[in-house]
């Protein structure tokens, strides 16, 4: 049976789990007519839940004990017929029904509390492209610290090779102690590693100042990501979680903007600023109600969700639904909580950790990062010698934090695969164009033409790589199941940052073999890989909820193409639109 367009809640075709029988999320449950007003609308169900009427289910008012049970299926056909007419509507006001669930004082205090992880998460870029302005200060033979390119390459690289170690410790620490404790914890050593930088008297102060610093770095990615997913409403998520990104860059334009005005030490002390006031916002945050809710903490749970609704009603709702898929769990494996080795062997978590690890190794190898950390030395091969490259490395770190932005705002319009997809395609064209420009004017003078040449398509190539940035939070605050999501985030990010302390090491060393062009062959072969991967792999997570991305990860199809299209509402007549699109 071919299933209508209008039991779809997205552009994209509706997905569900083998076997589920449970009514669409857009469906209005009957009763709520009687307590669902226009000013409430957001009280829609969500996939996966009991249907009982809303009102009922959690006030236990009014009802008698067979009514707080589902309905049955055949009941459930019936109930929905007699109530057609008070469902008669444009798309519009169904797809409202389903992503409108907090009022505008909870979407406020969800934007409050993302501005709180936004200092922190710009205090953390600013040491990511800290050593694009150190280093070409350490280089100058007038500067007591001065250094070769092997200690500047380490320079360059400890940052991500002590990233991982705050990763790995990230994930039992959020899920021990919480989201919220992590990142207070995590803010520490930030503050710390600045100090040690900028009182470094020797090399081995820079390096471990470096140290501290990417350790703090590695403990805070997975707590941020975590905890703006668990606190985000689905048609806030994309938004919320790659916000950070676009502090990241902010982070990155600050540091370059410093660093090309002021000493390295002086831009050491302004790091300290953003890490005591991102410390200062997060003190009074509501911990993560996914958080709370499987840790025994219900009342905190319940007042956390309704700070961040603003409604009662819908955060009892949405509580209800997170205890009982917990205890779902639970009765699944005898009320004891799973292993984490053997929740690994699930199809549910490989698929997700296979999109996630291949992305991140793919992504390394596009040059995203490098460019951050190798902003300067790429920029001079590129432009020549006339070029000014501090000055040229704060114009990306512009254009940087411009796409970041407007990403952020695709991710509510456009869907998750066409962005990527995108993007990637962008990235490899203009590594692919920068590589054929550089092989053709090899050994040729460099005129002020090959110089507009060349920062328009570096520029081209950073706009359009800047997609493949926000990913990897939202790959993980997405994909990963609630069960395992704050333990194996944190080991995610781990294996990330080896991964790019490896090929930041190894970056000079790689330039010197196959030359800039070689280079940028190489990141535009990475960025198709991985437009690739995730057009085959990655669902459309736009708009839906946690559970619903848990529940397709449990079909056995890998592609996202020969996802099953499973019609919940059998015996309900096609629309005209549903029998025009079948016949296409």
């Amino acid at each position: 049976m071919t299933i209508p367009e209008s039991h779809y809640t997205t552009p994209e075709d509706r997905w569900r789990a083998e076997g589920t029988t449970y009514l669409q999320e857009n469906e209005i449950m009957p009763g709520d007519g009687d307590s669902m007003t226009s000013g409430n609308q957001q009280q829609a169900f969500q996939t996966g839940s009991s249907l009982a009427p809303y009102g009922d289910r959690f006030s236990g008012k009014g009802s008698t004990p067979e009514e707080k049970e589902p309905l049955r299926y055949d009941k459930q056909m019936e109930a929905l017929k007699d109530e057609r007419c008070r469902r008669e509507g444009s798309e519009k006001r169904q797809l409202e029904e389903v992503v409108a669930v907090s009022t505008t004082r909870g979407v406020f205090h969800q934007l409050l509390l993302t501005s709180a992880v936004l200092l922190l998460a710009a205090g953390c870029g600013m040491p990511i492209g800290y050593s694009a302005v150190l280093l070409p200060q350490l280089y100058d033979v007038n500067e007591t610290l001065t250094i070769d390119i092997e200690m500047g390459s380490w320079i360059a690289s400890v940052h991500s090779l002590a990233t991982p170690i705050g990763s790995f410790a990230s994930g039992p620490i959020m899920d021990r102690w919480g989201r919220r404790p992590a990142l207070l914890m995590a803010i520490v050593p930030l503050f710390t590693g600045w100090i040690v930088l900028a009182t470094a008297s020797s090399h081995f102060l820079l390096l471990l100042g470096r140290v501290v610093a990417g350790i703090s770095v590695g403990l805070i990615a997975a707590p941020a990501q975590v905890l703006l997913a668990e606190i985000a409403e689905p048609r806030l998520r994309g938004l919320l979680v790659g916000a950070p990104f676009v502090s990241y860059s902010m982070g990155i334009l600050l540091v370059y903007a410093l660093g090309s005005q002021l000493h390295w030490r002086a831009v050491a002390w302004g790091g300290t600023v953003l890490p005591l006031l991102s410390f200062l916002a997060l003190f009074f945050a509501p911990e993560s109600p996914v958080w709370l809710a499987r840790n025994g903490q219900p009342k905190r749970a319940s007042d956390a969700l309704t700070w961040l609704r603003g409604c009662p009603a819908q955060a009892k709702q949405e509580l209800h639904k997170l205890i009982e898929r917990f205890e779902e769990e639970q009765q699944q494996n005898n009320g004891s909580p799973q292993s984490f080795w053997r929740s690994l062997s699930e199809i549910s978590i490989i698929k997700p950790l296979v999109i996630i690890n291949g992305f991140h190794a793919l992504q390394i190898l596009s040059g995203t990062y490098l460019v951050v950390f190798y902003a300067v030395d790429i920029i001079s091969d590129l432009g020549g010698s006339d070029i000014n490259s501090i000055q040229a490395a704060v114009l990306t770190a512009i254009v940087r934090l411009a796409f970041t932005f407007l990403y952020c705002f695709l991710l509510l319009a456009m869907p998750r695969r066409t962005m990527v997809t995108l993007s990637g395609l962008g990235s490899g064209i203009s590594c692919i164009a920068i590589a054929a420009f550089m092989y053709i004017r090899a050994g040729e003078q460099k005129t002020t033409l090959d110089m507009y040449i060349a920062a328009a398509l570096i520029l081209v190539y950073i706009g359009a790589n800047t997609g493949f940035l926000t990913m990897p939070g939202i790959l993980i605050g997405e994909l990963l199941p609630a069960k395992i999501r704050g333990q194996i985030a944190g080991y995610l990010f781990t294996i990330f940052n080896l991964l790019l302390f490896g090929v930041a090491k190894g970056f000079p060393y790689a330039k010197a073999a196959l030359k800039t062009q070689g280079l940028f062959l190489v990141f535009g072969c990475a960025s198709f890989g991985a437009s690739l991967l995730l057009f085959l792999l990655l669902p459309e997570t736009k708009g839906r909820t946690l559970h619903d991305i848990e529940d397709y990860f449990q079909q056995r199809n890998w592609l996202w193409m020969s996802r099953k299209r499973v019609a919940t509402v059998h015996d309900q007549e096609p629309t005209e639109e549903g029998r025009r699109l079948s016949k296409k």
